[in-house]
């Protein structure tokens, strides 16, 4: 296994690809909650949240901030403890 293959390095790439992701929404109050919350708390996270995370980055920003604002009803595959974290985050 090369080093660029190991685990830790994937994790590690993951983890910066996704807190760039949540910086770079182009819906400035998405940015600054998402971009936020992965500052603080992707560094620490293991591949089940990444992943998680990856899934609902790839939804509508309007929708993910009116999830987060509880405007609209949570989808069923994003209630979940790591939902909950970020609908408690503040920047």
């Amino acid at each position: 296994m090369t080093q660029e293959n190991t685990p830790d390095i994937n994790l590690e790439a993951r983890r910066k690809r996704l807190i760039y992701r949540s910086n770079y929404r182009g819906f400035k109050e998405a940015d600054i909650l998402l971009g936020g919350f992965a500052a603080k708390f992707v560094p620490d996270m293991q591949a089940d949240d990444l992943t998680e995370l990856e899934a609902l980055l790839e939804e509508n920003d309007h929708n993910i901030y009116a999830w987060i604002t509880k405007s609209a009803p949570l989808p069923a595959q994003f209630d979940t403890p790591l939902f909950a974290r970020l609908q408690n985050y503040r920047p």
